[in-house]
């Protein structure tokens, strides 16, 4: 209403106004349908981009305040916030938050008051999937010890090299792997203190578990594992890298901590449900996994070992709504038998790496809408990438907004000669450069190997990048896709396989002369089988019992050669290197190749001959690896 003196507006104002309320929303729409033409993910990219920020301002956050803050005082917090909620279920029996700190204060204790570690020693831990595995992490850490995980999978030279190389003061063993420890007892270090979650054990050998019954549980006091230095070592967590044996990774303070978040940033909460069935010893399971329950506040099923046929029912039984995975157990559950109600269930997330496209869509079709987070990363590597968009195959998308934070670059490789391509005045042509913003931690107590690592002069004199030794695809709306590995490696049940190690322990042989290990594609299955292709040495007879022994014994089952080829003569590139690419092209086919193929049959404990007939029961799966 119009009051006393005033003036109604002039008759054009109107139209005009409303004029431009028509042509601000034509342009508003004309600018939303050109961002979905001409940058269909930018909202994804944006949005995911703001996480990544949100968690690096919390960083720097904790820095102002001089406060540095790790993973163990995250769990620490929610202890003090939340002693009683569920932080694993494992075989039904609950462990709470406090819970969990009272039994890895005890350990803190037992070696405070049994043992000469002190803050910044290396502990050695040799167990499977289990709470005691993170009691004993734990209790190590509130000490301020460095944890080295030993994959548990390994045996004799494999498992004496790990612990040597980092170093440990002491070493703990599950009451499990007891065996493991006690076939190699003897070469262990002298100075090495060896603890068993046993009661009774054999002599040289401490009892952790009896001390334990005795310990206190009061509180570690903080001072003991107060952070100085967020770049302090943490971890030390073993890979197969590119060459020879396990190396171990130094994973330091903030790493974890980033490695922390990678479930929140998929969109993971506190009130999820999270099951973990991938091994501790791995960072999927340690960083991602435990570590990002830690970060949400959230509660974890533990499984010992992963089962296909329990899985489901484990996660109706236990309201799982997040499961990590990798590709094959995807791949094993959609070989399951179908059943009734495979829809019903409340998983709603899955986070993991390395599944197939079509396993994918498979799972998805079968198994509900499951959103699966599909990532990459390295476990001593500097650059991570996560699919937050869903576009099904892929690792995460190279867009501009990424390059920002996490700048990298592709280059090319040749197959043949197993190298980057160098042009005429030697400079590849891009790869992840290392820099203080995305720092290489390299190998504990392995310069050489952090140094192999590395690839110089790439682009200019001087400048220095991390080679991940992995062979990436870019597609034109840059989103990534794994492709291979690359170099003396290869992928199989999960686990990175080192063609060298396998070499060494099948060269032992005495009447082998060269032994060339690789990867070979298998219809159906994750990754690539290992062949060995060996030549024998003058007037000796090959005995198959004998390899099927050496190779059950030193190594882990899902390194063991599945076949074997056997060649007058090894071939090599310019460089003497063992020519593997025409040996991978040709695969395991008795009708592409005329040399003696044998396969690995584990009932008969020996290699036997690979004819046509079982070629087809493998190709047709009729006969599992």
């Amino acid at each position: 209403m119009a009051g006393p003196g005033s003036e109604l507006p002039s008759g054009p104002v109107a139209p005009m106004l409303l004029s431009w309320l028509t042509g601000l929303g034509a342009g508003m729409v004309f600018l939303s349908f050109m961002q979905k033409l001409l940058y269909p993910y930018f909202w994804d990219d944006f949005w995911y981009l703001l996480k990544v920020v949100h968690c690096g301002l919390r960083l720097e956050m904790y820095r102002l305040k001089g406060e540095l803050v790790t993973v163990l005082d995250k769990f620490l917090m929610h202890v003090r916030k939340q002693p009683q909620k569920p932080f694993i279920i494992y075989e039904g029996d609950i462990y709470t938050y406090q819970d969990v700190d009272k039994r890895s204060s005890r350990v803190a204790h037992v070696f405070l008051n049994h043992s000469t570690l002190k803050r910044g020693d290396t502990v050695a831990l040799l167990m499977s999937n289990e709470p005691d595995f993170i009691h004993v992490w734990f209790g190590l850490a509130k000490l301020g010890c460095v944890v080295a995980f030993l994959n548990s999978n390994i045996r004799y030279v494999s498992l004496l090299h790990c612990i040597r190389s980092c170093e440990p003061r002491a070493l703990v063993v599950g009451a499990d792997l007891l065996e493991t420890i006690e076939e190699i007892l003897p070469s262990l270090p002298a100075d090495i203190s060896v603890w068993a979650m046993k009661e009774s054990v054999p002599q040289g050998i401490i009892s952790l578990k009896e001390k334990l019954s005795t310990a206190s549980d009061s509180q570690v006091p903080h001072s003991h594992h107060a952070a100085s230095n967020l770049k302090t070592p943490y971890l030390y967590i073993f890979t197969s890298g590119t060459t020879g044996l396990p190396k171990a990774a130094v994973i330091c303070q903030l790493q974890a901590m980033k490695s922390s978040a990678g479930l929140w940033a998929f969109g993971c909460t506190s009130n999820d449900i999270i099951y973990i069935s991938l091994p501790l010893y791995h960072s999927a399971g340690s960083l991602l996994g435990i570590g990002g329950c830690i970060e949400l506040g959230a509660t974890c099923v533990l499984k010992k070992k992963f089962s296909a046929s329990q899985f489901w029912n484990d996660c109706k039984k236990y309201n799982v709504t997040v499961f990590q995975y990798i590709g094959e157990l995807c791949r094993y559950l959609c070989k399951q038998p179908k059943r009734e109600g495979e829809k019903d269930h409340r998983v709603r997330l899955a986070v993991g790496n390395g599944i197939r496209s079509d396993v994918w869509r498979e799972f998805l079709d079968r198994f509900g809408n499951i959103k699966m987070c599909e990532l990459y990363g390295a476990t001593e590597g500097n650059i991570c990438f996560m699919n937050h968009t869903g576009k099904i195959g892929s690792v995460g998308r190279a867009n501009f907004l990424h390059k920002l934070f996490f700048a990298f670059d592709l280059i090319k490789y040749d197959f043949q000669k197993d190298e980057p391509i160098r042009n005429e005045h030697s400079w590849c042509s891009r790869v992840k450069k290392v820099n203080a913003k995305n720092p290489f931690f390299g190998y504990a107590g392995n310069r050489k190997q952090t140094e192999k690592k590395l690839l110089c002069d790439v682009f200019k004199k001087g400048d220095v990048y991390f080679n991940t030794g992995d062979l990436m695809v870019q597609d034109q709306e840059n989103f990534l896709y794994f492709w291979d590995r690359i170099g003396d490696t290869f992928r199989w049940k999960g686990e990175n396989i080192a063609t060298t190690e396998v070499a060494d322990i099948v060269g032992m042989l005495d009447f082998i002369q060269d032994t060339n290990v690789y990867g070979v594609a298998v219809p159906d299955y994750e990754g690539k089988a290992g062949m060995a292709s060996i030549t024998l040495k003058p007037n000796m007879s090959l005995d198959l019992e004998k390899v099927y022994e050496q190779v059950v014994t030193f190594l882990p089952a899902y390194a063991c050669p599945q076949f074997l080829r056997i060649q007058e003569k090894m071939e090599t590139t310019g460089t003497f290197k063992l020519q593997k690419f025409r040996l991978v092209e040709e695969g395991f086919s008795p009708l592409k190749i005329s040399d003696p193929l044998y396969f690995m049959d584990k009932l008969k404990k020996s290699y036997i001959p690979l004819t046509k007939e079982i070629y087809d029961q493998i190709v047709l799966g009729k006969i599992k690896l």
